[in-house]
């Protein structure tokens, strides 16, 4: 674990978006490290394809219905 240094503008926006997401902040920025970390690697995915992978990988099942 360490500490990463990111301008306070960031830092805001990571803040508004953890409230709606119900994350904390350091959740909701390590999401998005994490989101593009995996579309650097991938750039053809979609963020909506990333999520469905990382979501299969983690074996959580949705409901009948549910698109991921």
């Amino acid at each position: 674990m360490g500490i990463v240094k990111i301008d306070d503008q960031l830092h805001e926006e990571a803040r508004r978006a953890s409230t709606v997401m119900c994350r904390s902040i350091n959740a909701q920025a390590e999401f998005w490290m994490k989101i593009g970390m995996l579309a650097e690697a991938n750039p053809a995915l979609s963020f909506n394809d990333i999520v469905a992978a990382q979501i299969a990988a983690a074996q959580v099942r949705l409901p009948d219905g549910a698109d991921a």
